[in-house]
């Protein structure tokens, strides 16, 4: 597919990208630009957000911010990311296209292009994470997925809480470039666990029941993983799609469901 663009604009300043892109719903923002054939057909004016210092990764004791434009190679690389629940984002990122794919693509250009075999959807839903947008502020990536607003913004940050749990990720596809299947992240923090499950092939969500019901268990053994798979396959929606059957991908499910589990808590022990 070819992107058909008329103008590609540099901004002096966040407020004034900001205003070239409320001028004209044909007006967009470049994040790395990898995912821009994926996303849109024609653009008016392609705003450039390079001259901000976006590119950062700020680490403090209770709180890593990744800048919109720092690209998955940056995160896959770093070291505080990379222990950060067994470097479950840091795997994610590493899993995605080749290395000059990821030398390119921004955390932010992928967070917001919204799409559902994203990589990166699930490892950052089992975490404490927000987005930070120059007008709307802090949101939580959970209530975006779900609610996503219909106001024109311009993503600056994603911030990630620092806390001390234990993290399994897995993307299953056709060959080591192309896109997800399925993929999957659970972490165990505090003695309670996250699941998320992307590429269904739906957007990534958490598994919401499935969670509540391990957090209420006392023992996990291997008959409460198959009852909170169950569960979570009952409010998760699977499908068929060109990647893969719908069966296929429910075989998937128990099978790294039950392996993540099992893994976090003997990682955990």
């Amino acid at each position: 597919m070819v992107l058909i663009l008329n103008e590609y604009v540099n901004p002096k300043s966040i407020e004034e990208a900001y205003s070239l892109f409320l001028e004209n719903r044909k007006n967009y923002i470049k994040g790395g630009g990898a995912w821009l054939k994926l996303t849109i057909k024609s653009a008016e004016k392609l705003i450039s957000l390079d001259n901000f210092n976006l590119d950062k990764i700020i680490v403090n004791d209770d709180l890593i911010e990744i800048g919109s434009m720092a690209t998955l190679r940056q995160i896959e690389t770093n070291r505080d990311i990379a222990n950060l629940y067994n470097g479950i984002l840091s795997k994610a990122c590493h899993n995605i296209m080749g290395i000059n794919v990821r030398n390119i693509a921004t955390i932010g250009g992928t967070v917001m292009a919204r799409l559902a075999f994203s990589d990166i959807y699930p490892a950052l839903l089992v975490m404490d994470t927000t987005l930070v947008f120059y007008k709307l502020g802090e949101i939580s990536l959970v209530d975006f997925i779900k609610n996503p607003t219909k106001e024109r913004d311009i993503l600056l940050s994603v911030k990630i809480k620092r806390k001390e749990g234990i993290g399994f990720y897995k993307k299953v596809a056709t060959t080591a470039l192309d896109f997800s299947i399925i993929n999957f992240a659970i972490v165990k923090v505090e003695n309670k666990y996250m699941i998320s499950v992307g590429s269904t092939p739906y957007i990534a969500s958490l598994a919401y029941n499935a969670m509540e019901f391990l957090n209420k268990q006392s023992k996990i053994t291997s008959l409460e993983i198959d009852e909170a798979i169950n569960i979570l396959l009952d409010e998760i929606k699977v499908s068929s799609n060109t990647r893969s059957s719908k069966d296929y991908r429910i075989g998937l499910v128990k099978t790294y469901i039950k392996r993540g589990i099992k893994k976090v808590n003997a990682d955990a022990s």
